[in-house]
Order: C-alpha cells, then sequence, then structure tokens
C-alpha cells in the first residue's frame, strides 16, 4: 500500500532577518527598523520607577506607562523627576526627525526611550508592551510580583505617514465603548489613522444640532434586505445576529439604528488623541445621502430619494438649499473634530435625476458646466473651498478624478479596476491613500490567502514616477458593514489581515513574510486574552481534491498549541465533540472528510472539505523535440466563466510560466502545452485565481476555480509518471485583480513554485 503523508510542522522559532540572532525570539508586529540584541533582561518590580523630567511633553505617556506596568506587575510605579538605576526613562531627543520614530535602549540597569514627540515615545511603550507577556492583556490576568524585558536597542520608525483603519457605522451601529476598544487595539500595531464614516444611505450617526432630524429620524430604519440577509445567515453563525440593543419601537414600528451626540463624539476624540489615533469624519455627499434627504426632502427635486439601478438618488447639485446644508454640516463637522482632513466621499453617484432635470439644465448653463460629471465637480469644489476656508483639507474617493481635481484634493483609491488612477492623481500632484478593494476591502471574504495577499500588496504602483512616490501617503483597509452586524463578524472579518497591513504599512517590506507568519502565531494569545474573535490560523500542507491508488494516510497538525483539529466522514459538520484527528487516517475508498480547527475556548475557525477518490497513475507521453514554454492564447473580451472562452484568439504568444498580464481590464486566456514533472508521485497543485480559472492536466480536472471572484486559492492532486503531461490552464479575468498563480508540492511536501523548465509546447 503506498503512504501519503501530508504534515504541517510547528516551528518553533524565527528565521529573521536581524543584526542578532536572539532577535528571532521577539514577537513583535511590526517589526522594527533596526533591532539588536544583548544579554541579559531588566525586570520590572516594585522598586522600579517611571523617569520623566519634561511632563509637559510626555505626561500623557508617563500615565499610560503607568498603567501598563501595573497591568503587568500589578502595583503603581512612581513618576520622578530623575533616576539612575532600576528606572523606564522617557527622554527628549532633537536627533529624531519624524515625530513618530523612537529608540528604545534596554539594558540591566533601565530602559531609555528616546522620542522628538509624545507619539514617538507612545510607539515605544506598544513595542514595550508586545515584549510583555500577552495575558496582562486580560482581566483575568494572575498577576506575578515581576515582569522582565530583554535587553536591546531598537531604532525604529514608519515607512508611511498614513497607516489607516477604516469602520463604516452607517449600514450597521457599534458602540462607543466598542470604538474605543478597536481604538487601542490600533494603536497597539502602531495604525495611526481611524477613517469614521458617519453618513450613508441606511443612517445618519452623528448629531448635528442645526438639523435634529438627521439624528431622530435619519439614524433609524426598519430592517432592510441587508439586515434579512444577516438574520438569514444568523441561522448558522451567531457572528451575523443583530445587536439586540440597537433595536427598538418607534411610533408604533421596529426600528433599528442608533447615533453618537457630540459630546460623545469629543470623548471619543479624546480617547483617540491619547492613542495617537487621528479620527478623520466622511460625510459621503452628494449620494450616498438618503437618511439625510428622507429627513429634509427639500434635498432633491422629486418627492423621495429613491433607488436607481445602482445607487440611491444624490441630493440636487443644482439647488442652492442643497449647498447650504451641506455647509452647514460640514461646519459642525469641522468644529468638532481636530483632524486636518475632512472625508466628503463623492463616490458612487446616480446622476440621472441630475441629467434629466430642466432645472440642472439651466444651472449648468448659466454656471458653464459641460455635463453631469462637471456639476458633480463643481458641488465638490465648492464644498473644497468652504472646507480649506476652515483650515482643513478634503479627501475623496477617487471617482473625483472623472470631473477633473487639483492638488489640494486628497485622492482615497479604492477603485482597484481603475488601474491608472493613482498614477494620474499624482501626476495632477495629489496626495493619495491607498486603499484597493483587492486587497484592503476586509469586508470581502478573509480566507487562507488573505494575509498574504494583505502582506505583499502594492503600495506605490509600479506606474507611478519615482519623483512622485512622496504623494502615496500609505494605506488604510476598509470594513463596510452591510453585511457585518456584529462586534463579533466584525473582528472576524479584521483579524489577522490588519495585522499584516500593519507591518506592511510600517516597514514598506514585502521580503519576510515567512517570519512574519511566524511571528503572527504568537500574536494568537495576545489577541485571546483581549478577546478577539479573530479568524483562527488555518491548517495548511493539504488539497481539497485529493487522489489515492490502493491507500493513502492522511494526517495535519494543528498551527498551535492548545488547538485541535477536529474532523468528521459522515458528510456533518464537525463539532468539539468529533473525533480529534491526532494520528494520520488511514483512507482506502472514497471519502468525504470535513475538519476544523478549535481553539481551547471551543471557537471553530474554517471548515475544510476535503474530497479522496480512487486514482490511476497518469502515464507520461513522448513529445518529440519540445520547445521551452507554454502556448498561451488571449481573447480580448469579457466572460463570466472559463467555458465561455471559445474560438479563435485574437492574439497567440509564449509564456515561460504562468501568469497574468495587467494592460487589459477583462479578458481570457488559455495556456496550453505540457508539464514535464522530474518524479513519478503524487502531485497536489494550487491554484490561487482573481477572476476564475480551471485547470486541467492529462485531459482531467485537476482544479476548478472558475467563475468571477476575488482572490481565491484552490487545490487538486493528480498521480502522474515521471515525464510529459497535457496541460492546460483556462483563466478569464473581470477587471482588477490579475492574480493568476499556480504552486505544487509532490508527495505532501512543502508547497514550491512550479520552475519553468517544467513547461513545454
Amino acid at each position: 500500500m503506498k503512504k501519503f503523508y501530508v504534515f504541517l510542522l510547528l516551528i518553533s522559532g524565527f528565521i529573521l532577518c536581524a543584526q542578532n540572532s536572539n532577535a528571532q525570539e521577539l514577537p513583535l508586529i511590526p517589526y522594527p527598523s533596526n533591532i539588536k540584541i544583548d544579554n541579559g533582561n531588566f525586570v520590572i518590580n516594585d522598586k522600579t520607577k517611571i523617569v520623566v523630567s519634561d511632563m509637559d511633553k510626555f505626561n500623557n505617556e508617563a500615565t499610560y506607562l503607568q498603567e501598563l506596568l501595573k497591568s503587568a506587575i500589578g502595583k503603581n510605579i512612581p513618576i520622578v523627576k530623575k533616576g539612575s538605576k532600576n528606572v523606564i526613562e522617557i527622554k527628549y531627543s532633537s536627533q529624531l526627525e519624524k515625530a513618530e520614530a523612537y529608540i528604545l535602549n534596554v539594558s540591566p540597569n533601565r530602559i531609555e526611550i528616546l522620542a522628538s514627540d509624545g507619539h514617538g515615545a507612545f510607539n515605544a511603550l506598544q513595542t514595550l508592551r508586545q515584549l510583555l507577556p500577552a495575558n496582562i492583556e486580560s482581566a483575568s490576568y494572575n498577576v506575578p510580583a515581576s515582569a522582565s524585558i530583554p535587553s536591546l536597542r531598537i531604532e525604529d520608525s514608519p515607512a508611511f505617514d498614513w497607516r489607516g483603519m477604516h469602520l463604516d457605522v452607517s449600514r450597521h451601529f457599534f458602540t462607543l465603548d466598542y470604538l474605543k476598544k478597536h481604538i487601542d487595539r490600533l494603536s497597539l500595531y502602531k495604525f495611526n489613522k481611524f477613517h469614521l464614516h458617519l453618513t450613508d444611505d441606511q443612517g445618519w450617526r452623528l448629531e448635528i444640532k442645526k438639523y435634529p432630524k438627521l439624528t431622530n429620524e435619519g439614524a433609524w430604519r426598519t430592517f432592510n434586505n441587508q439586515d434579512s440577509a444577516c438574520m438569514k445567515k444568523a441561522e448558522e453563525n451567531p457572528n451575523f445576529k443583530i445587536d439586540p440593543r440597537f433595536i427598538h419601537e418607534k411610533d408604533g414600528k421596529t426600528v433599528y439604528g442608533g447615533f453618537y451626540t457630540q459630546e460623545e463624539m469629543k470623548d471619543l476624540i479624546a480617547y483617540a488623541q491619547s492613542k495617537h489615533i487621528e479620527i478623520i469624519p466622511e460625510i459621503d455627499v452628494p449620494g450616498h445621502m438618503m437618511a439625510a434627504i428622507n429627513a429634509y426632502p427639500y434635498l432633491i427635486e422629486g418627492e423621495k430619494s429613491e433607488w436607481g439601478e445602482l445607487f440611491s438618488t444624490p441630493v440636487c447639485a443644482c439647488k442652492e438649499e442643497a449647498y447650504t446644508f451641506t455647509k452647514d454640516v460640514l461646519q459642525e463637522v469641522i468644529d468638532l473634530f481636530p483632524s486636518k482632513y475632512i472625508h466628503i466621499g463623492a463616490d458612487e453617484v446616480d446622476k440621472k435625476s441630475w441629467k434629466d432635470s430642466p432645472l440642472c439644465k439651466e444651472f449648468m448653463k448659466a454656471n458653464n458646466i459641460e455635463d453631469v460629471e462637471k456639476l458633480q465637480s463643481h458641488f465638490v469644489h465648492e464644498m473644497q473651498e468652504f472646507v480649506e476656508a476652515h483650515g482643513k483639507k478634503i479627501i475623496a474617493w477617487d471617482e473625483i478624478l472623472d470631473g477633473g481635481t487639483n492638488p489640494n484634493v486628497t485622492v482615497m483609491y479604492w477603485r482597484g479596476w481603475v488601474k491608472d488612477s493613482p498614477k494620474k492623481a499624482v501626476l495632477g500632484n495629489s496626495e493619495v491613500i491607498m486603499t484597493p478593494t483587492n486587497p484592503l476591502y476586509f469586508d470581502y471574504v478573509n480566507n487562507n490567502i488573505s494575509v498574504n495577499n494583505v502582506y505583499h500588496m502594492e503600495v506605490i504602483p509600479s506606474d507611478v514616477p519615482a519623483d512622485k512616490a512622496h504623494l502615496i501617503k500609505g494605506a488604510q483597509a476598509n470594513l463596510w458593514t452591510e453585511m457585518i452586524p456584529s462586534e463579533q463578524q466584525a473582528e472576524f472579518q479584521m483579524y489577522p489581515r490588519m495585522i499584516a497591513l500593519a507591518e506592511r504599512v510600517w516597514t514598506n517590506s514585502t521580503s519576510r513574510f515567512d517570519d512574519f507568519s511566524q511571528r503572527l502565531l504568537k500574536q494568537y494569545p495576545r489577541l485571546d486574552a483581549m478577546g478577539v474573535n479573530y479568524r483562527l490560523p488555518d491548517i495548511e500542507g493539504f488539497a481539497q481534491e485529493n487522489v489515492f491508488i490502493d491507500a493513502t494516510d492522511f494526517f495535519v497538525q494543528s498551527p498551535l498549541a492548545g488547538m485541535t483539529i477536529h474532523y468528521t466522514t459522515d458528510g456533518s459538520t464537525p463539532t468539539v465533540n468529533s473525533a480529534k484527528l491526532l494520528q494520520p487516517l488511514t483512507i482506502s475508498q472514497p471519502t468525504l472528510l470535513k475538519m476544523a480547527l478549535f481553539s481551547s475556548s471551543g471557537v471553530r475557525g474554517e471548515i475544510y472539505t476535503l474530497n479522496f477518490k480512487p486514482s490511476t497513475l497518469k502515464k507520461a507521453v513522448l513529445v518529440e523535440n519540445p520547445l521551452q514554454g507554454l502556448l498561451c492564447g488571449f481573447f480580448d473580451k469579457y466572460y463570466k466563466n472559463t467555458s465561455e472562452i471559445q474560438g479563435t484568439p485574437d492574439e497567440t504568444f509564449v509564456v515561460t510560466n504562468i501568469k497574468a498580464p495587467k494592460e487589459t481590464n477583462s479578458f481570457g486566456l488559455k495556456f496550453n502545452g505540457y508539464i514535464d514533472v522530474p518524479e513519478t508521485g503524487t502531485y497536489s497543485f494550487f491554484f490561487n485565481c482573481d477572476d476564475g480559472g480551471v485547470l486541467y492536466i492529462a485531459g482531467e480536472p485537476v482544479v476548478d476555480n472558475d467563475g468571477q471572484h476575488s482572490a481565491v486559492m484552490k487545490s487538486g492532486q493528480i498521480a502522474l509518471e515521471k515525464g510529459m503531461h497535457p496541460f492546460q490552464i483556462d483563466f478569464l479575468e473581470g477587471g482588477g485583480g490579475y492574480t493568476l498563480k499556480l504552486q505544487y508540492s509532490i508527495n505532501g511536501g512543502g508547497i514550491q513554485d512550479i520552475p519553468d523548465s517544467w513547461f513545454k509546447h
């Protein structure tokens, strides 16, 4: 009987590129720019003191450090102005140019933090926080009498100024307490921006004193189709349950909603400032305004806002009342938020109501406005002038570029399929914040390749000229909450890929993913202690579609100690009461195996469905005088699935390996030739596509990853004799993703890239 073993080993050490090999012991994310480990430790105990000579500059950080140390050893550590031994000193340094930069020196006698600003010192404290035991994050931690920090020197600063997260509180509402909790977690991973999407069609969440109906009426709704979809999902997954705290009886109707008073928002802003997080408010105009229009119908020409083919009726950009209303709202927002940025949206505007309006035709003629695209620009530019007159800058989504913009507008790039938007913006000397749908829309599926995709994202697009690269301010991830009705589901969507983004925008490096993955494993106990409902680590090292000759033994190990794998073979969903996978499982007949990882608290991770079927060894074929590479047919057309890719290609060329061109938005590809495998064995193929693809070997479908979807990896197996086998991939690109990657493993070994030399035609 041929045995096939699949092992996923938990690596106990880290292979890190640092000045000292001991640095591999430090589970820091984001990883510091420069780090050196020395011998010994600094011990924090009841004799330790916090030394701060400049309390005017570092009062916030000294107080925070005092609270941090109390969580570590249960003692109130005094703050003094002088001290030399057993002290943690925060000092001003004029040598650090960036406000967020810091130096952290730890020796057996003292810890020294150098910074030019409170923000830099606070970043150093977050590094210190991650060096303390993860259990300090838990309220039930059994506090010891002391804690130790390894001797080291860290010099660190961020690569990008904008390191952000976005949260949509309009579609589904979140409490102030949760927003504070979220802010604290952002600070732990050295984010510095929190983009708060406060208004949309589904709900207005910020009190505007001049227009009280915005929250009295606009903050509440009867259940909509997205709520109903969440309720349906909640039958199987409690994360989708509508939060009962936001369901009320109002005027005889059951309504959902909530809002923040200005006093509550001031409290949140102050809390964020103490964590060095800048809250950027978004009031989305002129579209996405149904909640406001229903409260104040005079903002449009008709009686009520309605849904068009894609979007809702916008405010009328030809009515003076709409300009007055928007400026009044922005005035209160400007007065409330200290951020230098005000986000005004300007995305997804359904301009049909403007195009059909006699009033707008008259307005456009009077103001020499050519078309409705320019009409939107006129509206936005007037709001821009208003905001700038109050010393602020506007941010707008990248649709702003369609009608023309100017250098004072900061462009937030989200339309991943409009590839030239960042370049277009920087050539106009506008700042750009990168937040493309793939991979930074965290409401998109969080799966086994999400962390990899975020870690390897292109922050500075390759077509941006070098002399304009400084205009790319950084990146943020967006969490739109149409289908995220609870804190638990929000966290499942954000973690752990939010942590990958933290390192990506702090370090601007994509070269250390393997050691990042190992450090990420060390972060899960901290997330557990904080009560974060993260997506559990993946079980890896197997294919979804498996073949065997006679029989096979299947086994994978848990990626983390304390987590167990449970499985079923009867088609049922695994639970904590299902059989544990503790040793190789012998399979000798067609089998449907389902397995899932469970945490010690019983939280279930992804459910993996594996098919096992008997097969035969595919015989190699003889090909005379093969040429290197594969033939690739290019079809310049939009397809919904690969079966539609038929006929004569528009162009045929030879490629050395599997990849997708990025010059065209929508197209199909057919790769044909042979794969020349160097040894006989069972080959697993891992096929990552955005959008869809199907892999065929020896005339059989091996991996079916077809259809229009974001980046998803699927896998399959085939038993191949040494030599050449017919090979084909059909692939379609719907616009924007351009992900196409094929890797392999043999007989359960490690996953590898396929060498160019294997492909022939």
